[in-house]
């Protein structure tokens, strides 16, 4: 299973990296020690590994990945740069999409990770649901 994970996440790699090509400028502050590009691959392993939390995420990317991957943000950083990514993972989700077998048939799949929405205490206690 490991190298069929590897392979993926290379085959990813490259597809991101031709999708969005590398525009290093330089600039203020410190440089990134990970690049969008992997940074969109990681986010792509997470889903595909049913992981919906970031920290637990990040501990298995470091197992399981760590040799592909030598730096991984600390978690905060990590949430920060997924979200301002959002927009080129979607370009990213639809190019593999089109080139997998069957792209052009009538079958969609859908990703139905579940979100866990409504849980403060506020929502619960002004919920229709509320017993």
């Amino acid at each position: 299973m490991r190298a069929d994970l590897d392979t993926l996440v290379i085959a990813l790699y490259c597809a991101a990296c031709a999708l969005f090509p590398s525009q290093r400028t330089p600039g203020r502050g410190r440089p990134q020690l990970i690049s969008d590009n992997e940074l969109l691959v990681l986010m792509v392993a997470q889903m595909l590994l049913q992981c919906p939390s970031d920290r637990v995420f990040l501990r298995r990317a470091r197992r399981r990945l760590g040799h592909l991957f030598p730096y991984l943000p600390s978690q905060p950083r990590y949430n920060e740069r997924c979200r301002t990514l959002a927009p080129k993972l979607g370009l990213l989700w639809k190019a593999v999409a089109a080139e997998t077998t069957g792209a052009a048939d009538e079958l969609r799949l859908l990703d139905t990770t579940p979100l866990p929405r409504g849980q403060s205490i506020e929502t619960t206690r002004r919920s229709e649901l509320a017993a």
